[in-house]
């Protein structure tokens, strides 16, 4: 016998299989009955219905179906129809055609009554006058849907048989549990017996069966479909992970195929990505998915966690989704399901208890570590750290990507050593470069150094932004004026930055420490000596983002809070690709002081929990204290380098005095920069204020900036800082502006 052509063929035919136990149902309850008909049959319930009744000797098998000679041959139809059925659908099976039908039996594990009692929910849904059948067998015109009840009377051949098959509407039966059937009350407010209880079947089921694999509508806000931008083949990633994912995934297609064999389930595979936000997770999962050609669903965990929608209904429409389109999972920011409130340890013991009884592939990707303690034991589980790509393979994947349209000025090993971005971050990064260089020169935009560091730094993490200040660096090596030995240091530390690719890569460091690979440096000196300028000249050089961090906001008076913000700005900082600026950083990195009260306690955990974020920090972190003695010792002795910022002498002054005024800036004749330096001794920040208040002066007298109004400056600045100011000490006189 010839199989089906296709699933709706199959379908259809099975539901004229329940067309004909309604007919006998009709049949039969109209022989049952054998009431005159009557136009108000259904709306009120009249005397001889109640005798009936009461005169049954057995009620129970009274409402049972009979099977007189007259529904003989409908009866043998049925069973040749039956028959039929299963004869064609067994030859369907073994030429490969997909039975929509027999799929849904198969993925939710659905027995033949759970079938049929599927079908009678769908016949309505295809054609309407099955709502009147149903309203005629249950005696009232306005019940439209099957109920429970008939349901049974439909598919049960005794009362013993519906008592048993009452279970398969339980809340925990597979077809409510799943969602394929709804059952519910005629009205909300009321609470009927499970039998007068209605049924209907979801309409994303409906659509499944005729053929359509369009994502449940209700799905679309927290769910898309994974889309990988860079085949498995040519995805970088280190050697051993990259194999060992090769491996598992292999071994789990091979439990599949011997599952399929023998008509089973295999019990599934869990991979844990782990590893910090920008590492490429997602990109793993999508490659990998579309090596082995399986769909990936990607689910929003924040976005379901802040929608409206009820997390346990949502939670399993998803895995049905998921079932449904045989798609891999891949559950984004599960550690958001980690925490320890209530509601949320609700929601992961949703998604665990889905995840005991999924069958197929999915990925939990997270930034934190988890081990199912208690669950998931029936579960191949897999641990998987996916760190940053160390440098050699940040190189690679910036070689691949360029594909050869790297500018000849760049340095491949400074742009993969400054930014620490995975794959995908550094396909995004290539892309808004071009655009830049576009932007920049519509028609002949070859991509530059500078667009690719622009563009790095835009794609750099920007949560930092909302725990510090971005400070736009201003100032180059031009602008700084120190003595030769810290402005050696500044360079020093510049090449540390430079080079880092170099000693911990190649040359073997990074395998020999284990903490204390960040570059942490401590400028040191009187206010206004360039603390601020020298970062600045760093950020420049380094072309990194600079933020300055606001203590305000880090330290606070309640216990752990500080902590906390230590936290997120480290953390932050780590895919900012950015440069840390914490001045007046004796606020947070004072001493230790001796124990006396529960306050000191809790001030030295703070300060002990910084020392280890700052040796687990990785990247550039700049200190600045006006007083290097007020400095805890722990992170003095943990620095990289130490430069001491000394108040300007008298040559240093003048060097300052002729950097300050810009090229534009209408400067007098008259005015000695040599006697300023002799005569004002101030640190260059001052000097700066005296310079550009001097400025406004002259916009206001004249338009030239003159002696006289860097006199005036001069004395404002005094006066700000305390200290007393005479013009006479220059031998000058006072002039009218003063």
């Amino acid at each position: 016998m010839e199989g089906y052509d296709n699933s709706l063929e199959h379908l259809l035919e099975e539901l004229r299989r329940i067309d004909l136990l309604i007919r006998l149902q009709v049949l039969s309850f109209r022989m049952r009955s054998q009431a005159v008909p009557d136009e108000f049959r259904g709306l009120c319930i009249k005397e001889e219905e109640i005798d009936a009744l009461i005169a049954a000797e057995d009620p129970w098998q009274a409402k049972m179906g009979i099977e007189p000679s007259q529904l003989k041959p409908h009866l043998d139809h049925l069973r040749a129809l039956e028959a039929k059925i299963a004869d064609k659908k067994l030859t369907s099976l073994q030429d490969g055609t997909v039975l929509r039908l027999e799929r849904l039996k198969e993925l939710f594990q659905l027995s033949p009554f759970d079938i049929d009692a599927l079908l009678i929910c769908v016949a309505p849904e295809l054609d309407l006058h099955y709502e009147k059948l149903y309203a005629y067998l249950q005696d009232d015109v306005t019940k439209k849907r099957p109920s429970v009840d008939l349901g049974l009377n439909l598919l049960c051949p005794s009362f013993e048989a519906k008592l048993v098959a009452r279970e398969r509407f339980a809340p925990t039966a597979p077809l409510i549990r799943h969602r394929l059937v709804t059952v519910f009350a005629e009205r909300a407010d009321q609470h009927p017996p499970l039998l007068a209880h209605f049924l209907k079947i979801e309409e994303r089921i409906v659509q499944y069966l005729l053929g359509s694999d369009q994502t449940d509508a209700r799905l679309i806000p927290f769910v898309r479909w994974g889309e990988p931008q860079v085949p498995w083949r040519d995805l970088i990633l280190p050697e051993d992970v990259k194999g060992r994912l090769e491996r598992i995934l292999g071994w789990y297609g091979e439990l599949r195929a011997q599952a399929s064999q023998v008509n089973g389930q295999p019990e599934g595979l869990i991979l844990y990505l782990q590893g910090p936000a920008p590492v490429g997770k997602q990109a793993v999962a999508e490659a990998l998915c579309q090596e082995r050609r399986i769909p990936l669903l990607v689910i929003d965990t924040a976005r379901l966690l802040q929608g409206d929608f009820a997390f346990e209904t949502a939670a399993r429409l998803l895995f049905r989704e998921a079932l449904l389109q045989r798609a891999a999972l891949y559950i984004d920011r599960f550690d958001l399901l980690l925490a320890e409130d209530d509601k949320v340890r609700q929601c992961r013991e949703t998604v665990i208890e889905e995840l005991e009884r999924l069958s197929g592939l999915t990925f939990l990707a997270s930034q934190t570590g988890w081990e199912p303690a208690g669950a998931l034991h029936r579960k191949a589980f897999i641990r998987i750290e996916l760190p940053i790509p160390p440098y050699a393979l940040r190189k690679q994947l910036w070689e691949a990507s360029l594909n050869g349209d790297a500018p000849s000025t760049l340095d491949l090993g400074a742009l993969a050593t400054n930014f620490r971005l995975s794959a995908g971050q550094i396909q995004d990064v290539v892309a808004t470069a071009r655009n830049l260089a576009l932007w920049r020169d519509p028609r002949n935009g070859q991509l530059t150094s500078t667009d690719l560091y622009a563009a790095c730094r835009a794609h750099s993490d920007q949560m930092l932004s909302t725990l510090a200040h971005k400070v736009q660096p201003k100032y180059h090596w031009d602008d700084i004026v120190l003595p030769p030995d810290p402005l050696a240091q500044l360079r020093e530390i510049c090449s540390q930055a430079k080079y880092r690719h170099i000693v911990y890569g190649e040359w073997g460091f990074d395998h020999k420490l284990s903490l204390g690979k960040g570059l942490n440096v401590l400028f040191s000196g009187p206010p206004g000596t360039g603390k601020t300028m020298a970062a600045e000249v760093i950020a420049n050089e380094l072309q990194l983002d600079l933020y300055k961090i606001d203590l305000s906001q880090v330290v606070n008076k309640y216990i752990g809070e500080t902590e906390k913000n230590i936290d997120r700005i480290f953390t932050a900082a780590e895919c900012a690709n950015a440069i840390l600026f914490f001045d007046e950083a004796d606020a947070l990195f004072g001493k230790r002081s001796e124990v006396k009260d529960a306050h000191d306690r809790y001030a030295n955990i703070e300060v002990g929990y910084l020392l280890q974020k700052m040796e687990e920090y990785e990247g550039i972190a700049i200190l600045a204290t006006n007083l290097r003695s007020h400095m805890d010792e722990a992170f003095v002795r943990r620095m990289q380098g130490i430069v001491e910022l000394p108040f300007p002498d008298e040559d240093h002054r003048r060097r300052i005095w002729e950097a300050i005024f810009p090229r534009e800036a209408p400067l007098g004749d008259e005015v000695e920069l040599c006697v300023l330096a002799r005569e004002i001794k101030l640190p260059g920040g001052s000097i700066k204020s005296i310079a550009l208040a001097a400025a406004f002066y002259a916009a206001e007298y004249g338009g030239v900036i003159r002696m006289m109004h860097l006199m005036r400056a001069a004395r404002r600045e005094h006066q700000k800082l305390g200290r007393s100011w005479n013009e006479a000490a220059w031998g000058m006189q006072k002039t009218s502006v003063s």
